[in-house]
């Protein structure tokens, strides 16, 4: 990777016309919502956290998984100024957001072009007779009113399958950009991470993290938190 300061960072990004920007838990962090595999993770200190976000425990233990699910809403959170400029970047550029994060802050902040890889906590349902259900009647309860049956947020849980439709989105996202930016994300989960492969040959890729990732392609690195690079767009 190709070490570069704030100021090379910012040209790159107000330098292109076609932006998607990959962002990850790290995006969200200023908004005081924790990552999910830091020291100050949501995991730390949770016994099978994995299992608790799984399918099997929410059919095998409800209670259980409601209760982990409860645990990972902020209602408190705001967009930062990452979230904000990544939205108003549509008014002038063709822009684009794929995001790991299920925490509905981009969506909050205005973003149209975006896609949730792994779902949104705030898109909930039935799953006894389908009916969409709001959030504030599932943290009040995760028993649909109208039919008994179990509410659950459309994230994706361990043991399911990606959402094909947001698969081929975010490929098509990635393959139409002229510059890639990777925001506050370890680059390490499948098949979120394998997407870069779908980037076009002469694609410029700009990683903005405080650790680097691995890639198979060349890429401009900035290791710094990002708010304070949006902060200068």
């Amino acid at each position: 990777m190709k070490i570069i300061d704030r100021k090379q960072a910012v040209q790159l990004i107000e330098g292109s016309r076609k932006i998607t920007f990959l962002t990850g838990a790290g995006v969200s962090t200023a908004s005081g919502v924790p990552d999910y595999r830091s020291l100050s993770g949501v995991y730390q200190g949770i016994e099978r956290s994995e299992y608790l976000l799984s399918a099997t425990c929410l059919a095998s233990e409800p209670q259980k998984f409601y209760t982990f699910i409860q645990s990972l809403y902020h209602p408190e959170a705001q967009p930062n100024v990452i979230h904000l400029k990544l939205a108003e970047l549509e008014k002038t550029k063709v822009t684009w957001v794929v995001s790991q994060n299920i925490d509905g802050l981009h969506a909050a902040a205005g973003s149209q072009n975006l896609i949730n890889f792994h779902g949104s906590l705030y898109d909930c349902y039935c799953q006894k007779c389908g009916e969409n259900v709001s959030v504030a009647a599932y943290l009040a309860s995760d028993q649909h009113a109208d039919c008994g049956g179990q509410i659950r947020p459309a994230i994706v849980l361990y043991e399911e399958a990606l959402d094909q439709t947001a698969v081929a989105g975010a490929i098509r996202a990635v393959e139409a950009a002229e510059l890639i930016v990777i925001i506050g994300t370890s680059f390490q989960v499948h098949p979120f991470c394998d997407l870069i492969h779908y980037a076009a040959e002469d694609a410029e890729v700009l990683v903005i993290n405080q650790s680097a990732v691995q890639l198979n392609r060349t890429a401009y690195f900035l290791k710094e938190d990002a708010v304070n690079v949006f902060e200068n767009i």
